[in-house]
């Protein structure tokens, strides 16, 4: 059940927001990661500032179109949630300046979209969502993505790619040396870095026991 509350300062704009949040099915990208990403963000802005009610925008409309990972429209996914979340600020009455605010940072948080973030609230939402994919949820979420895309945990005569090249699509495990680990070293706030560094850590942690077990 929807809970306004969780959204604490900005339970009034999380109500207009949250029916937009998401699209689709995609469980790694469901209001749940929009409420984790929320938090990371509003942790952040504690410490580094920034407009929070630009920022809160920019977190609960992030996602608001969703792109499977496997589609060639994947780069564009940001941009078109950029350009779709203009359109709802704009009808909610929104200036211009601040709807242009909301719409760069959405459009730069994207790893695939890879355009540098220019603005404070940018650069935290960046970091936010960054952080979601790292970590134990991190792990949580490569592989729940890895089932959607009909991906094998890891080759079992090859996990660790010693004598393959890595290749994410077919194996989720990859993910972690494709992707993953290089998410700590490209974060844009102080605060965002102290954060990654830990869940960095955990997912290493992480990879070796799975290594481990198998």
């Amino acid at each position: 059940m929807f809970d306004a509350k969780a959204f604490s300062p900005f339970e009034s704009l999380a109500a207009k927001l949250t029916f937009y949040a998401t699209e689709g099915d995609d469980g790694s990208h469901d209001l749940a990661h929009i409420l984790r990403v929320f938090r990371n963000a509003m942790r952040i802005h504690a410490t580094e500032g920034g407009d929070g009610r630009i920022l809160a925008a920019a977190v609960l409309l992030h996602d608001c179109v969703g792109v499977e990972k496997s589609s060639p429209l994947r780069s564009k996914a940001s941009t078109l949630a950029a350009q779709k979340a203009s359109g709802i600020l704009e009808r909610l009455g929104w200036a211009a300046d601040e709807i242009a605010a909301v719409a760069h940072a959405i459009t730069t948080h994207s790893f695939s979209a890879n355009i540098t973030p220019e603005t404070l609230e940018a650069k935290i939402l960046q970091d936010a969502d960054r952080l979601d994919a790292i970590g134990m949820v991190g792990a949580a979420r490569c592989f729940y993505i890895g089932g959607r895309m009909a991906s094998g945990l890891y080759d079992p005569f090859d996990p660790a790619a010693e004598r393959r090249p890595l290749d994410d699509r077919r194996y989720a495990i990859d993910h972690f040396q494709t992707k993953l680990f290089k998410l700590a070293d490209g974060f844009q706030t102080a605060a965002g870095r102290a954060l990654a560094a830990e869940r960095d850590k955990r997912l290493r942690d992480f990879l070796t026991a799975f290594m481990d077990e198998i």
